[in-house]
């Protein structure tokens, strides 16, 4: 393999270095802020030696920190080690890949499920190894879609129409262009995060058995936080008809990896072709089977006791924004947008949050928004106090008006 000259490199990358000016001065480059968490306090971090409370993480129950959940990757990492050093084909698969694939099938009433690294490999890989085999099928895409489900769709060559945001009377208009012979695929989800809003999933399955269209339901930020035993919207309003339904260990859940459940032999072809399934290491036995542990504390009486909290705590939350007159959105779901406008401004007070009273909230910007729509997305899980809340809030208002 060729290597280029020094000088030769620096002008390759003289274009890079172009635009990454234009994004810092864009005021859309975006910081990270390092945190690692104390499992010992739930909710706060050590952040360049400072402990600081977190309010924008998406372990929504708090379950990276429940005592059983660690103890079962504790003990699982003594029995099996720290990785599996391979593949799921090649020496990677466990016995707890098997186990919690069967689970996850059952707890969706599908005949199948995968298990991916991430809920966005688990989207882009599902989405573009079904859309290449079925080159004739087209796309309806919520236009408020993940980026994952996006470049799954984006990947592949199909006719692709993007409707507006939960606009079920747009979709139809754009279904009945199509004979009912055509494939379809309705891909959409059920929390939208940046709103905390709620598709109207059945309506839209509605549609989809008058059309004859598939659909792929994307219910990551609705596992383990609403439903009997938290398998998400679906379960929560008694649907059963979405084709394809994703979901991830990374938020609620509090591991990692991502899944999709399904039709047995669509989601055998994705496990069979799909290059992100096929040529990468799989997710080590430990956090296997801390997720297991976790989805039995989810699906439980404890699990019920923490959905309950996380909405009496959003509730509380939004009174006390209400009475401190801060802007904010009033969601459906467990999630509270808090709207700060002005890309500047919202870093500003995030900023100063962190500075002035040790309180992280990352600011959201463009892309992720609107420009003018900019945001804290606020979490409040069930451990949170009121006295917690009432303190986040004053914090907030002084720095809201001190920016």
């Amino acid at each position: 393999m060729s290597v280029l000259p020094a000088s030769k490199t620096s002008d390759a990358f003289d274009g890079l270095l172009t635009r990454m000016t234009e994004l810092r001065d864009s005021g859309l480059y975006r910081e990270f802020t390092p945190c690692s968490y104390l499992a010992e306090e739930p909710g706060h971090a050590v952040h360049r030696g400072r402990r600081i409370q977190v309010w924008c993480t998406n372990d929504y129950l708090g379950m990276s920190q429940h005592p059983d959940v660690m103890a079962a990757q504790i003990a699982s990492t003594r029995q099996h080690g720290t990785g599996n050093g391979g593949s799921r084909n090649i020496a990677g698969t466990s016995e707890a890949h098997v186990a919690l694939e069967e689970r996850l099938a059952d707890w969706h009433g599908k005949p199948r499920a995968l298990v991916f690294t991430s809920g966005y490999v688990a989207n882009f890989e599902t989405l573009s190894t079904l859309l290449a085999a079925v080159p004739d099928m087209v796309v309806f895409s919520d236009a408020l879609n993940h980026r994952s489900l996006i470049e799954g769709i984006r990947a592949s060559a199909n006719r692709r129409h993007i409707f507006p945001h939960s606009d079920v009377a747009a979709l139809e208009e754009l279904l009945e262009k199509y004979d009912r012979r055509t494939p379809k695929l309705i891909v959409f989800e059920s929390v939208y995060s940046m709103d905390g809003d709620i598709a109207p999933i059945s309506e839209i399955c509605d549609l989809a058995e008058r059309h004859n269209a598939l659909t792929y339901l994307d219910e990551t930020h609705a596992i383990g936080v609403n439903g009997p035993t938290g398998a998400g919207i679906c379960e929560q309003i008694g649907e059963t008809r979405p084709t394809f339904l994703q979901g991830v260990f990374g938020k609620a859940v509090g591991t990692t990896g991502g899944y999709v459940a399904g039709p047995d032999t669509a989601l055998d072809y994705v496990r069979s072709h799909a290059p992100g399934f096929i040529f990468t290491t799989t997710i080590p036995r430990s956090s296997l089977d801390a997720t297991r542990r976790s989805l039995d504390v989810v699906q439980g009486a404890e699990g019920v006791a923490l959905r309950e909290r996380l909405r009496e705590n959003a509730e509380r939350m939004r009174a006390a924004l209400r009475a401190a007159d801060i802007d904010f959105i009033n969601a459906e779901s467990h999630l509270v947008p808090v709207l700060v406008p002005g890309g500047d401004r919202v870093k500003a007070v995030s900023r100063r949050l962190l500075d002035d009273f040790g309180v992280y909230v990352q600011p959201i910007n463009y892309p992720s928004v609107a420009k003018g729509g900019e945001r804290f997305r606020v979490t409040v899980a069930p451990f949170r106090t009121q006295e917690q809340i009432d303190a986040f809030v004053r914090a907030l208002r002084h720095c809201l008006d001190a920016a």
